[in-house]
């Protein structure tokens, strides 16, 4: 019996080893702060801090330093900005101007949260820190408020930059987590080669995306100065660098549907020990030389052997979102509806619960920022689909205001409270593998907080509220809204699909190149002491063919995560989907299959008829599946196919 898939969702857990690092981390977080500000006697400003660094506990997800640096940072000064403004529009505003206020703010962080996973994360905040600002009654001034947030959030970076992990026990501190993010790739690389052939080549060919879009994102965050300063990162970048060519090589092997010879893998193999122990690479095997895409793994082996001999650096094949960029996700399809549905239900919430406030239905607590912010959390379609949102929301509510209700009645105050705001702190990056999990841990961190700051127990109103807001959500995000639904889907495919159109077309104008590779300068085969040429005046456009496969992979990847959280809500909402999958891996095809083009123009400087005509296939079927809808649109540029 196989469950609905918006129950098979709610039900899913992620796995893994336990993040021991994080979880000391968060133990240090929330709740040192918390002590300190009741030792000294500023416990409201204790309360506002520890709320940031749980937040940014949430965020705080595997990966490099660098890459810690935006993800904690960023969203921790958009909800400093977001406290600014609550506090003042609560203090300054009656009801319903505030409602008005509230709703504009989500429409706007909405509209954001559909940039990126970072952009997101600084929506929620803003909208979680704007609710709080208005409706959690602290003595300070807004200014002093967003202080005390901000410093929260920066404590916890400043834990995360500065105690040793895994990675600087060691001996390394500069690195956590890129020296095995750029190993992984060589393992992925030597995975795809061996399943080369066999039903697994997809799958293979998928995870080697994955861990290029990871080691790309471990090394690419946030740096004073433009390029690596030391030189053990910039060998670092050079390797990761040096497995680009491999990954195409690869990539054009599996497209060709045959096994290759078992030695193949056996180089990337040691390449990615080299990475892991900082060594040299020793003797790498020939794969042999029998086709195009061989020869390229051949030469891809010797450039990489160069690279980890030399390590002078390398560009990471990365381009910076321009702003036409940032609007266009913004303001587009999924931008619009992602902006829109935020807006109602953050607006609804925050509306129903001015109401009941005013109303003195929460007799003597004023909680009522509770909805809305609840509200927030269930909005987030990158949180999972909104079934799945609501029935863990409400399971992990129910289950951790229970548990917080029966500490409350044994617990000493606010000791006893504090040291349960430090354990639910590291639970923290352990629950955030299950939705539901995570709800309950930060509900008995709410709970205790409120209760340290001078509150009664509530557990009782945070589910009241929680159900509520259930409700809120489900109806708003139902409602038919102007426009085409499936948005968020729409706008991937027409990132994918023009990612993929952009990479074809600067692939198949290789083929007016007049001189074939061979006429370039030389490179040392350091196993057999034979000379090489290479095309050299061709460097430049490899390095642009593989910025734009990598953007290509990088769209294809995120439209597949926004096509199966859709597919994974209630029929009503995932119909609007349908059809979605076939088109992504039909453009999965396109670019496979322009990637082996590239690499057989390389070696030949022109395209085999076969090619074009398995191109030409991919184009029509994407045609029929798009139905003339206009989802995706891909077109042959006018240049010579076939030499």
């Amino acid at each position: 019996m196989h469950l609905p898939p918006w129950l098979a969702h709610a039900l899913r857990a992620q796995r893994g080893p336990i993040p021991w690092s994080a979880v000391v981390r968060g133990a240090l977080s929330a709740g040192p702060l918390l002590l300190v500000a009741v030792l000294v006697e500023q416990t409201s400003l204790g309360v506002v801090a520890a709320i940031a660094a749980m937040l940014a506990g949430i965020n705080d997800r595997p990966g490099s330093r660098r890459v810690s640096v935006k993800r904690i940072g960023v969203p921790a000064l958009a909800g400093a900005v977001g406290m600014v403004v609550g506090t003042y529009a609560g203090e300054y505003v009656g009801a319903v101007p505030l409602t008005v206020v509230l709703t504009l703010v989500g429409l706007v962080a909405g509209g954001i949260s559909a940039v990126g996973p970072v952009a997101s994360g600084a929506g929620t905040q803003v909208l979680v820190a704007s609710a709080i600002g208005a409706g959690m009654p602290l003595p300070e001034e807004g200014w002093l408020r967003a202080v005390a947030y901000l410093g929260g959030a920066c404590w916890l970076l400043g834990l995360r930059l500065v105690l040793p992990t895994p990675g600087a026990l060691a001996g390394d501190f500069r690195f956590d987590g890129e020296r095995e993010a750029v190993a992984e790739v060589y393992d992925a690389v030597a995975d795809l080669l061996a399943a080369a052939g066999t039903e697994h080549a997809i799958a293979r060919r998928v995870a080697l995306t994955a861990a290029l879009d990871h080691a790309q994102d471990a090394l690419a965050g946030p740096r004073l100065r433009r390029y690596a300063s030391s030189a053990a990162e910039r060998r670092l970048h050079a390797q990761y660098a040096a497995a680009l060519p491999l990954a195409e090589a690869a990539t054009a092997l599996a497209w060709a549907e045959e096994a290759v010879p078992g030695r193949a893998a056996t180089g990337p193999r040691r390449l990615a020990a080299a990475v892991r122990e900082n060594t040299h690479t020793g003797p790498l095997p020939a794969p042999g030389r029998s086709g195009p895409a061989l020869r390229a793994l051949d030469d891809a082996l010797l450039r990489a052997a160069e690279a980890f001999d030399r390590g002078r650096g390398g560009d990471l094949h990365t381009r910076r979102l321009t702003v036409r960029d940032l609007l266009r996700s913004v303001f587009g399809a999924g931008g619009r509806e992602y902006g829109l549905r935020v807006a109602l239900c953050f607006g609804a919430s925050a509306a129903v619960a001015q109401a009941l406030h005013h109303s003195h239905w929460y007799g003597e607590h004023q909680h009522w920022y509770w909805l809305p912010a609840t509200a927030v959390f269930l909005v987030k379609p990158d949180l999972g689909p909104l079934v799945s949102r609501v029935l863990c929301r409400a399971a992990g509510t129910v289950l951790g205001a229970l548990v917080f209700a029966g500490f409350a009645l044994v617990l000493p105050r606010p000791e006893g409270l504090i040291a349960l705001v430090a354990v639910s702190g590291a639970l923290i990056p352990v629950a955030t593998r299950h939705f539901a999990a995570q709800t309950a841990v930060v509900t008995v961190l709410v709970l205790a907080l409120v209760m340290v700051g001078g509150e009664p127990q509530a557990s009782a109103g945070r589910i009241t509220e929680t159900l509520l807001a259930c409700a809120i959500v489900l109806i708003v995000g139902h409602l038919p809204m102007p426009g085409q639904r499936g948005g968020g889907v729409r706008s991937r495919l027409a990132a994918a699909g023009g990612a993929a159109q952009a990479y074809l077309a600067h692939v198949l104008r290789e083929t007016e190149r007049p001189v074939p590779r061979g006429a370039g300068s030389t490179v040392r085969d350091t196993r057999t002491e034979d000379t090489r040429t290479e095309d050299t005046p061709t460097e430049d456009t490899r390095a642009t063919r593989w910025t734009l496969r990598r953007e290509a992979y990088r769209a294809l990847a995120e439209a597949r995560t926004a096509i199966a959280l859709a597919a994974a809500e209630l029929p009503s909402l995932a119909r609007h989907s349908e059809g979605a999958d076939e088109i992504v891996a039909v453009l999965e095809r396109i670019v496979d299959t322009t990637t082996a083009c590239a690499v057989h123009l390389d070696d030949s400087g022109r395209l085999t008829r076969e090619q074009v005509h398995r191109l030409t296939e991919l184009l029509d079927e994407l045609g029929r599946l798009d139905g003339g809808r206009g989802r995706v649109e891909i077109r042959l540029p006018e240049v010579p196919l076939v030499g």
